[in-house]
């Protein structure tokens, strides 16, 4: 039942995130601290695994479906995550080791994932309402990817939202498209995450099957939602990610309320 429960979790996740851009593990994080059967650092692992599987089969799916991405752009986004990434991770591991909670940790994640959620909604929401921007300075899109990517790393959430919402305002870029190019970027940050993990602290301590199980329901999520999002509207994607962003919202609240009090 607990394996059926996560490969669920793993698959509605991945499907949505391959479709909205979002990646899958801002859903995955909160839903499986909500869940409470693994320490942070573990479902940090289990999330990156997941969504990584899922931003391969997606990338396949768009190449193979000829979909168009702006390679210059999110490719500086990637690089800047990359390096972001490794320094969210250090803070990470220099916070677990040295608070004498980890619940205060988690709470710490959650608090900040509440935060940013409700302030990317509405960003993305009254983004026709900003000036139009069109960055082109590589070194300025390499600064933001490497400040999206330190906060993914650092919360365990692999950077969708932030993603979309850097490539909505700053790159004028409609949802549909800034979902897909977000999904490039999240291949390299979530490889550069993992492979920070294995290096570091290894996977010996997770759980093998939850995570097989998981990864494979990253690649069904991924395949089916980038199959999704070659037939939908820019409208039916932005109603996804706006829809997805507010359950955030909620388990997060809870997530924080949960352990302030456990």
């Amino acid at each position: 039942m607990i394996e059926l429960i996560y490969f669920i979790i793993g698959l509605i996740a991945t499907l949505i995130g391959s479709l909205a851009g979002l990646g899958g593990g801002i859903i995955i994080k909160p839903m499986l601290d909500l869940l409470g059967h693994f320490d942070v650092a573990t479902i940090t692992i289990l999330s990156a695994a997941t969504v990584f599987a899922m931003s391969i089969v997606s990338l396949t799916n768009y190449i193979k479906l000829d979909v168009k991405i702006n390679i210059r752009t999110s490719l500086y986004i990637a690089l800047g995550s990359i390096i972001g990434g490794l320094f969210g991770k250090l803070l990470f591991n220099v916070l677990i080791s040295n608070l004498s909670s980890i619940k205060l940790l988690g709470s710490l994640q959650s608090l900040l994932i509440f935060i940013l959620m409700i302030i990317i909604y509405f960003l993305v929401k009254q983004r026709s309402k900003f000036p139009i921007y069109q960055v082109k300075n590589a070194f300025i899109i390499f600064v933001f990817g490497m400040g999206l990517g330190l906060l993914a790393a650092f919360l365990g959430i692999g950077g969708g939202p932030l993603n979309v919402a850097l490539l909505a305002i700053a790159f004028s870029m409609q949802v549909k498209e800034a979902a897909l190019n977000s999904v490039f970027i999240i291949f390299f940050s979530q490889l550069a995450s993992l492979s920070f993990s294995a290096f570091s602290n290894g996977f010996s301590n997770v759980n093998s099957t939850i995570l097989v199980i998981m990864i494979v329901s990253g690649m069904i999520g991924g395949f089916i939602g980038s199959r999704i999002a070659k037939m939908v509207t820019n409208k039916t994607v932005e109603i996804v990610f706006h829809f997805s962003i507010w359950f955030v919202i909620v388990i997060s609240g809870v997530n924080m309320v949960k352990y302030l009090l456990g």
